[in-house]
C-alpha cells in the first residue's frame, strides 16, 4: 500500500487496540478517532479489566489512562512490560499529568509513548499508526524468521556492473575451493 508521500505504508487494519480509561466519554471519543484506522478496537474501564482483557485476547497496542481506580496505568504498564508473553504490547499512556516526574515514572514502567489530554485526533492517529506499522512489520518478520536465505536465482540478479552486491550462495563457495 502506497502512502500519499510515495512511501510504502503497512496495513494496520488487522491490528487490535485496547483502550483503557475509567471515563466512558474518553473511551467513546478515542474509539471514534480510531475508526479511520480500520482496526479492531476493544475497551476496558480500568486497569483490572485491562489485565483481564489481555488474558482473553492480546492487543497489539494499548492506549492507557494513567489515573484510574483499582489499578493505575503505571501499575498496568509495569505488569505488562515485566512479562515475556506481553512485553511486546505497545503502550501509549494517555494522561492529564504533565509533571516531569510523571513522565519519568511512565518511562520507568516501560511505556512506548505519551499523549496528553485533551487528546488531539491528528496526533493520536499519527502516533498510533506509526507504532502499529512498526509492530505489524515486526510481527511479519517474526513469522518469516531470520534464517530465510534468498534463492540463488535472486542473488544472481543482484549484480552492479559485474560486482556482486551480496555474497555468493553457499553452493558457489563450496565449488570455488
Amino acid at each position: 500500500m502506497e502512502s500519499s508521500d510515495g512511501t510504502m505504508s503497512v496495513d494496520v487494519s488487522e491490528a487490535a487496540i485496547l483502550l483503557v480509561d475509567d471515563n466512558e466519554q474518553n473511551l467513546e471519543l478515542m474509539q471514534a478517532y480510531l475508526e479511520d484506522l480500520g482496526c479492531e478496537v476493544r475497551m476496558a474501564e480500568d486497569g483490572v479489566a485491562a489485565m483481564e482483557a489481555i488474558e482473553q485476547c492480546q492487543p497489539d497496542l494499548m492506549l492507557l489512562d494513567v489515573m484510574m481506580p483499582r489499578m493505575s496505568g503505571f501499575e498496568v504498564c509495569q505488569r505488562i512490560k515485566s512479562q515475556p508473553s506481553t512485553r511486546d504490547i505497545i503502550i501509549i499512556m494517555v494522561t492529564a499529568l504533565n509533571e516531569v516526574g510523571d513522565f519519568e515514572r511512565a518511562v520507568e514502567c516501560g511505556t512506548n509513548d505519551f499523549i496528553a489530554k485533551p487528546v488531539n485526533k491528528i496526533e493520536l492517529l499519527a502516533r498510533v499508526r506509526s507504532l502499529l506499522e512498526q509492530r505489524m512489520d515486526r510481527k511479519r518478520s517474526d513469522q518469516v524468521g531470520p534464517d530465510v536465505r534468498p534463492r540463488a536465482a535472486d542473488i544472481e540478479g543482484l549484480l552492479d556492473e559485474g560486482d556482486r552486491i551480496m555474497p555468493p550462495p553457499v553452493e558457489e563457495d563450496a565449488e570455488a575451493e
